[in-house]
């Protein structure tokens, strides 16, 4: 790997969001959403963009495919469901902490060793049985547990400490940021925590998006691509019951997804063509939208993103309205 062909680090500033969707209730504008778009096409280059796609911004989990790659790179042994669930932002389903123990127990260590934070599960109905049975938060539960498993499991393999794993100077940390730079192409432009302790990596929109396709035209049987298949053919270990994510990679044919929060998302297909979307106000509502209007500009068959057009916005409890991409993101005839 040749670090000095790698862009510089994009610029920390404040980003030039866009409109990207609108919330029509009764007919009226009632409030709009900013952001940013990119597509790329299956060239690698950028086909379409909205905002600002080249400022420095943290995909947060959105960047998790890419820190499976470095643990696989760096020796992690894992396939399938178990590598699915260590790029997932899980929803605590008993599955996930089953395969959160199967990691931890292959690497000989238990919950005890893991670092994130506590948590109750995310998905508000498992949490709500959580609640009634009165069981309180757990680094097992959290949505992160899975990746924290596996970066123990790395360190134990390459005969790294355990305790300060989520040191940003700690091999794996470092491991893990060289490969971010790898894939999306570019230097790092800073280092934070995410919600879970572990270390953050700020790139740009385009370079997520760039990452993405790199994993998705991976050559069949090295890293990328085996983090890749194990998310495509596990969605819901990469996420939960009923989450949009897993059913975004269920609808539209080898497609790669990723949320984070914040309101990010990435998606690439096989081919190389993918979309990033930032929410510049941390709306989930007009991610999974916005997502699916690039999706279809870059030649996503429209029928197979129907159910992913946004909530309707009630009134009496009746539909009165939607959030619709704005104009920009209508879909045009692409030549795949």
């Amino acid at each position: 790997m040749f670090r000095s062909s790698l862009a510089d680090a994009p610029l920390v500033r404040e980003p030039l969001h866009a409109p990207v969707a609108h919330l029509i209730r009764g007919g009226v504008i009632e409030g709009i959403h900013y952001g940013s778009v990119v597509v790329l096409g299956a060239d690698g280059e950028v086909q379409f963009q909205l905002g600002d796609i080249e400022a420095a911004f943290y995909p947060r989990s959105a960047l998790k495919p890419v820190q499976a790659v470095a643990m696989v790179r760096a020796g992690l042994p894992l396939d399938g469901d178990l590598l699915s669930l260590t790029a997932a932002s899980h929803s605590g389903e008993e599955r996930h902490l089953a395969g959160t123990r199967r990691i931890l127990e292959l690497a000989e260590l238990t919950e005890d060793d893991l670092r994130n934070v506590m948590d109750m599960p995310f998905d508000p109905v498992v949490r709500d049985d959580w609640v009634r049975e009165g069981r309180m938060p757990s680094r097992l539960a959290q949505n992160c547990s899975g990746k924290h498993a596996a970066m123990l499991y790395t360190c134990k393999l390459n005969g790294w400490s355990l305790d300060d794993y989520l040191d940003p100077g700690h091999p794996l940390q470092q491991a893990i940021a060289e490969i971010v730079e790898d894939l999306t192409g570019q230097r790092i432009a800073q280092v934070t925590v995410d919600g879970c302790g572990a270390p953050l990596f700020s790139v740009s929109l385009h370079g997520l998006a760039r990452a993405a396709a790199r994993i998705t035209t991976a050559a069949p049987g090295i890293p990328e691509a085996r983090v890749a298949d194990a998310m495509r053919e596990h969605a819901e270990m990469a996420s939960g019951s009923g989450r949009d994510v897993a059913a975004l990679m269920r609808a539209v044919p080898g497609l790669l997804a990723k949320d984070g929060f914040e309101g990010v998302q990435v998606a690439a297909l096989p081919d190389g063509r993918a979309v990033a979307v930032k929410i510049a106000d941390g709306a989930n509502r007009a991610r999974v939208p916005v997502a699916a209007a690039a999706l279809a500009r870059v030649g996503v068959d429209p029928v197979l993103l129907t159910e992913f057009g946004g909530e309707a916005l009630l009134g009496g409890g009746r539909p009165v309205g939607s959030i619709r991409p704005v104009r920009a993101l209508d879909p045009v005839a692409v030549s795949v």
